[in-house]
């Protein structure tokens, strides 16, 4: 039976052992980590075209006030876990009131429990430029970008006569995916 090592010694180990495995702890930690990061704009659109790891990038336009928008979040985050490992990059943009700290403390309350770990942002705008800026009328709306930064599709409610559903977006990804 070995005998245990002096005090000293032990501070000693621990403390090597809490140097060498914080860094995996923190990295993990950062892994998971949600955030909602105010944006123009034109910062979001830039900050698209700059991700060039992505061979497709999906944005889905939401807010905590929309209640169709919150029940079909999670097919992002599905499709976030079934294709980033294939180039799909997920991406949320936030509609809600940059103004009101109650609303964004809500909406990162939501990104959290859904655990949206990708690229989350808050447009910066007031909600009639946002919709403007966007050329939508109604949310849930989502856009697919190329990895040139360029959006090759949208899903919107704008037209009555054919609302999209996200089993249209995960087959539109997939397909431009292969």
């Amino acid at each position: 039976m070995l005998s245990p090592l002096p005090r000293p010694a032990r501070r000693v180990v621990a403390l090597l052992c809490a140097a060498l495995v914080a860094p995996v702890f923190a990295a993990l930690a950062a892994e998971d980590e949600v955030t909602l990061t105010p944006v123009k704009f034109d910062v979001y659109l830039s900050k698209i075209a700059a991700n060039k790891k992505a061979k497709l990038t999906v944005v889905d336009a939401w807010a905590t006030w929309c209640g169709p928008c919150k029940e079909n979040f999670p097919h992002l985050v599905e499709m976030h876990k079934k294709y980033a490992s294939k180039g799909l990059a997920a991406v949320s943009l936030s509609l809600d009131d940059p103004e009101k700290p109650k609303k964004i403390a809500e909406a990162k309350a939501f990104l959290a429990e859904k655990k949206a770990t990708f690229s989350n942002f808050l447009l910066d705008e007031t909600q009639d430029d946002a919709f403007e800026k966007l050329n939508i009328v109604a949310i849930p709306a989502v856009f697919v970008f190329g990895p040139d930064g360029k959006e090759i599709k949208r899903f919107t409610l704008d037209d009555p006569k054919h609302q999209f559903t996200y089993e249209e977006v995960e087959k539109f990804v997939v397909d431009q995916l292969k």
